[in-house]
């Protein structure tokens, strides 16, 4: 009788450290991820501050092109405040979302930017203009690394929180929601790093 209740009693202490096990890597898992928007953030903003100094070299050239620079600004802006609202909130889809979108908008300004600026040689050969253009183009390379790392760490928490019997405890421990990739797929003019050359 006492032999029986000894391992009843073990083999309680051994699943309550299996729960635990789990709790623990759940909360390790998300806490990568969102360390690894972090990273994702730090890169965003580098490149939303660089934007206004690629558009204030411009527009000592660009005198005709306000609206083009107004709408890359304006952009610029609004991505911004989708990286805030992302930030607050790493891996909620509406959050993801709302920053793919205003993403794409800064893609496309900037690659109208990048369409008007071909007509003024002396803009593409002004040295700040190629300074501010190497710095895009560095910054754009650590984005795309950053949103690999990140949507590799959120595929790991997806997936062990969805495995079983991870998933039987997943809710009760507040993990209820998967996390959400940042992908760019459905705006094909910012997949790749948008093409930053003066």
């Amino acid at each position: 009788m006492e032999i029986s209740s000894i391992v009843i009693v073990a083999i309680c202490v051994l699943l309550a450290f299996y729960v635990v096990s789990i709790f623990n890597k759940l909360v390790a898992l998300k806490n990568q991820f969102k360390n690894g928007f972090a990273q994702i953030e730090v890169q965003l903003k580098r490149r939303y501050d660089l934007i206004p100094n690629l558009v204030e070299t411009a527009k000592a050239y660009m005198s005709h092109e306000k609206e083009t620079l107004e709408n890359v600004i304006a952009a610029r802006n609004q991505a911004s405040q989708g990286l805030s609202n992302a930030a607050s909130a790493p891996g909620d889809a509406a959050a993801m979302q709302q920053l793919i979108g205003a993403e794409a908008m800064l893609g496309s300004a900037m690659g109208k930017l990048n369409v008007v600026m071909e007509a003024y040689p002396d803009l593409k050969a002004n040295q700040n203009m190629m300074q501010v253009s190497e710095e895009l183009t560095s910054t754009e390379n650590k984005v795309s690394f950053a949103r690999q790392a990140y949507n590799d760490q959120v595929l790991a928490y997806n997936t062990y929180k969805q495995s079983f019997p991870q998933t039987l405890f997943a809710s009760m421990f507040g993990h209820t929601q998967d996390a959400s990739l940042l992908e760019f797929a459905d705006s094909p003019q910012i997949q790749d790093a948008p093409k930053v050359s003066f």
